[in-house]
């Protein structure tokens, strides 16, 4: 969409929304951005790891984020940030102007300063809070900024809203690779390891676990999996794997229906069984998941009572999904509301946010229910919520 089309209300949001996103990219960058790191990593500090063979979906430089810790244990994270899945999606890559203004907008394509505040020293990633029992695990955060849930393999030419010839790389598994192989030359086999995400890296955690576990950590035996806000129904997801993103034949093959996070948990659980511990987590109107369900379904980007009721009937399909793979699955909801922009709806994710420490009805939150999981406690939250 060109400026001369936007509405003066929406101009007005976008010069503010560029305004806000601009104050924290410099403010972050001046003296705020986690070091990069050189020789050793020091306890308890995030550092970033350039991945040279890395590269974002606007084909800027790549990195990951790693934190050391006293513990044996280890949290790989799969980040999110929105999902490209035409050539429409792709031409509309996130902006603060944009998220303000209430514009169209998928995906992030690059890794700016903005994107630190959504990886580190947030709920399940903060440091010094002792509220949080992660803080002394040690991390890899695998970063996102590829719009292809983490599997692409392929670079996509587009027409971006001006009118130039664009390529989005979907590089998300080359990224996932590289950064693996970063990641793990600064920690051992952990004694248990958690493999978690959010979002879009909520959808990967079951198309990549078993390569994490195959490849990277095989000797760990102790394996905790949290998918947080992964449910986006939508018919050519298998056509999207293996036509636009270019994945690998056992990813999209593995996609028999429209909920790819349930065909992909499908397939690990066909193949760990009761090895691992699974979870997933999820407000019950989630006003962002909706308002992507009205794009692929009624190209219509936005979020109302309507279509978050929706969501909330295919929720509860989600979960008795889950369940009915294995009934030791354990869930999380929340009925959270969200007030981002006065959109309605629910909160969308609370891993790596301050909803982290929040205590649902039951007087149970998220950092507990995880912290019980991964120690062999695993237990349903909120299901109650399902029946309203």
């Amino acid at each position: 969409m060109k400026q001369k089309n936007i509405k003066p209300g929406k101009a007005f949001g976008i010069r503010v929304g560029d305004f806000v996103e601009d104050s924290i990219e410099k403010s972050i960058v001046n003296g705020k951005e986690a070091p990069v790191l050189s020789g050793e990593p020091e306890e308890k500090i995030w550092y970033r790891v350039p991945v040279a063979a890395g590269i974002t979906g606007d084909g800027s430089d790549y990195h990951i984020y790693i934190k050391k810790a006293p513990s044996d244990n280890l949290c790989v994270f799969l980040s999110g940030g929105g999902v490209a899945w035409n050539e429409y999606t792709a031409a509309r890559p996130v902006t603060g102007g944009k998220v303000a203004a209430g514009l169209p907008n998928y995906y992030w394509n690059s890794l700016r300063p903005f994107t630190q505040i959504m990886n580190i020293n947030t709920g399940i990633t903060e440091t010094g809070n002792p509220r949080n029992p992660f803080d002394d695990w040690n991390f890899i955060i695998i970063t996102y900024a590829t719009g292809d849930f983490h599997v692409g393999c392929s670079d996509f030419p587009y027409e971006a809203e001006d009118g130039s010839r664009q390529i989005l790389h979907f590089h998300g598994y080359e990224n996932f690779r590289e950064g693996m192989e970063t990641g793990r030359k600064y920690f051992g086999s952990p004694q248990k390891l958690l493999i978690a995400g959010d979002s879009a890296g909520a959808f990967a955690v079951p198309a990549l676990a078993d390569e994490i576990l195959t490849d990277f950590y095989p000797e760990c035996r102790d394996v905790t999996l949290l998918s947080d806000s992964g449910q986006l129904l939508y018919d050519r997801w298998r056509a999207t794997a293996r036509e636009v993103w270019k994945a690998k034949e056992p990813v999209w093959k593995a996609i028999q229906g429209p909920n790819i996070t349930l065909e992909w948990y499908r397939a690990l659980y066909q193949k760990r069984g009761d090895q691992l511990k699974y979870l997933y987590a999820s407000s019950v109107r989630d006003y962002l998941l909706s308002a992507y369900y009205n794009d692929v379904a009624h190209r219509m980007y936005k979020t109302d009572a309507e279509v978050q009721e929706i969501f909330f009937g295919q929720l509860q399909e989600m979960v008795w999904g889950l369940k009915r793979l294995t009934p030791h699955f354990g869930i999380f909801l929340n009925d959270w509301k969200n007030f981002f922009l006065m959109r309605g709806g629910t909160v969308h994710t609370a891993v790596r946010k301050r909803q982290f420490y929040h205590r649902t009805r039951a007087g149970i939150s998220m950092a507990g229910w995880l912290r019980d999981a991964v120690n062999g406690c695993i237990r349903d939250v909120g299901l109650a919520l399902l029946e309203d």
